[in-house]
């Protein structure tokens, strides 16, 4: 008996159910989902490049024993970006996507055959320099001049491809003629005799599981599924061809049979549910941040709309790291408010090498005199000195940072919260600064709290040097 190797999609084709991108939660939940059930492999989507596309993979890499297929598109061809977002899984695996008709070839890449035949021998060289196990995809094979196919695959296993898949993109082939397409190729590509080879079967005629059950009786080793009906035969679907003809044909799969059903009506609940504004909490339109109400339940879209409403415009590498805060918070609090909030962003986001640094301050206070502030402050190692008056202590020593700096900047907001208990409990201060129309957010943290309230104020202060220089 052989294992029927079924290779899990569903992450990967997951954007085209429904039209909706899925949530970085969503992602997990699926991803945690089918390394229980011990599908051969889990491919995922290729990155578009945003840090939140890289962060989604790692996690993914990091927490799932199944081995974890990155998608690469050849006519991006990002192959170290991509690899560097899955090389912390513990069986990671890079699969080249190429078409390789003539109409997708010109479409895509804009190549002829001999340029793109270079292509794919640079590309699985490059792979390969990267990872032990490179798959090389043919995502139009059946729409394929069969000449070209067949060099093109003795091409990409030449260069180290260790697996091989051929699709048939459309759906064309009746389950006998893609039996026969499959042993042609076997016949023509000399190096498959050593290769794993896949088949990707598109459902168009509702002839998916037919076409797959030729192609296995024709030598191919595994077949592409997702767990919901999108275009592809399902996990079930090829689970119960194994039960029904699994001895006739000498083959088994590895999956957790029993699991099946439960864990597909699970992913249906993430995938096939309509659209939903789970962020209801919150008003876009004038409505207060005292609203804001975030649980780990809400995926990176409702943290970012929060993040805006609260007045900042980060990068998408900061609304990542501002995500991957986030949720450690929320793992250890019921909800996560604005000011909560605040404190992620201002401690995680935009973080900038220091411009002005605090050597020492000296306070005066009390309820008979008017207090004030002197501070000594370092820029590029030359020592400036700042004197504030003020209502209170530290409106005293922003003025004093103010003094300094020679310029006056709009505060948003201040916020003050203890960290640690007792009399020499820690606290905490936020400090928003606006300019150029942008809120920038700054943390210090200290036993006294003027002390963090200075530190708050020159991090958000030198996160607009920053960016002024």
């Amino acid at each position: 008996m052989r294992t029927l190797k079924l290779i899990d999609m569903t992450l990967r084709e997951a954007t085209a159910i429904r039209g909706r991108e899925l949530t970085f939660k969503e992602k997990l939940e699926i991803a945690r989902s089918l390394d229980r059930l011990k599908a051969d492999t889990i491919e995922l989507a290729p990155i578009s490049g945003s840090r939140a596309d890289q962060l989604a993979n790692s996690t993914i890499a990091s927490m799932t024993a199944t081995r974890i297929s990155a998608s690469v598109e050849i006519a991006k061809g990002n192959v170290e970006e991509t690899w560097n977002s899955v090389k912390s899984a513990k069986k990671p695996k890079l699969n080249l996507l190429t078409p390789v008709s003539p109409v997708q070839m010109e479409y895509s890449c804009h190549k002829k055959a001999p340029a793109m035949l270079e292509e794919i021998r640079k590309q699985v060289k490059q792979c390969r320099f990267y990872s032990e196990h490179v798959e090389f995809s043919a995502i139009d094979a059946t729409r394929a001049e069969r000449e070209f196919l067949f060099e093109a695959l003795n091409t990409a296993i030449d260069s180290g491809a260790d697996k091989i898949t051929v699709c048939d993109t459309a759906g064309i082939m009746l389950p006998d003629e893609f039996g026969a397409f499959i042993a042609e190729i076997r016949a023509n590509v000399p190096g498959l005799q050593d290769i794993e080879l896949y088949v990707q079967v598109s459902d168009e005629m509702n002839m998916a599981v037919a076409c797959a059950a030729a192609a296995i009786r024709s030598g191919a080793v595994g077949v592409k599924c997702t767990a919901v009906e999108n275009g592809y035969p399902t996990l079930e679907e090829m689970i119960h061809f194994v039960q029904v003809k699994g001895a006739d044909l000498g083959i088994m799969t590895q999956m957790r049979v029993t699991e099946i059903t439960r864990t597909v009506k699970q992913l249906e609940k993430i995938l096939l549910k309509e659209e939903e504004t789970r962020f209801s909490n919150i008003s876009m339109e004038g409505a207060g941040t005292s609203n804001i109400c975030l649980d780990s339940n809400d995926g990176i879209e409702e943290v970012i709309k929060a993040v805006r409403l609260l007045g900042y415009d980060l990068t998408e590498e900061d609304n990542a790291k501002v995500y991957e805060a986030f949720l450690r918070v929320a793992d250890k609090k019921h909800f996560v408010g604005s000011r909560e909030l605040d404190a992620i962003v201002a401690s995680t986001a935009m973080q900038v090498p220091a411009a002005y640094k605090i050597k020492n301050y000296v306070i005066n206070s009390g309820n008979v005199i008017t207090a004030t502030a002197n501070l000594l402050l370092e820029k590029d190692g030359v020592e400036k000195r700042g004197v504030g008056i003020g209502d209170g202590p530290i409106d005293a020593a922003f003025q004093a940072v103010e003094h300094v700096i020679g310029h006056h900047y709009e505060l948003d907001d201040f916020q003050i919260q203890t960290v640690t208990e007792g009399r020499d409990a820690m606290g905490s201060a936020v400090v928003k600064l606006r300019a150029g129309g942008r809120v920038y957010s700054g943390s210090g943290i200290s036993t006294d709290i003027i002390g963090a309230s200075i530190r708050a104020y020159l991090s958000a202060l030198n996160k607009i040097v920053y960016e002024e220089a």
